[in-house]
């Protein structure tokens, strides 16, 4: 079962910072992660996950992958659905 001290989230930040705190994961001897991204920084997650795989961690698989719609509060008080994915890599 996975942990909330295995999920990143995936916001702002550059690409590398992310990546960084994967490998960091990842060598502390968890065997799974999950990248969890909504909205504009899907694409950074996706980013992330082909940058681990390609560059630093060649046996890592992506063992699942969910997509789905969240509703989160807008800024005039009403409820806007924003895109969101989950990407599982694992060892």
């Amino acid at each position: 079962m996975l942990s909330d001290e295995n999920t990143i989230f995936i916001g702002r930040k550059t690409v590398m910072d992310y990546v960084l705190a994967c490998v960091t994961q990842l060598n502390s001897g968890v065997d799974e992660i999950v990248l969890k991204a909504r909205g504009r920084s899907i694409s950074r997650a996706v980013d992330v996950a082909e940058v681990l795989r390609s560059r630093f961690m060649k046996d890592l698989k992506v063992k699942d992958i969910k997509i789905g719609t969240e509703q989160i509060q807008a800024a005039e008080g009403g409820t806007a659905n924003v895109s969101a994915i989950e990407i599982t890599l694992s060892k």
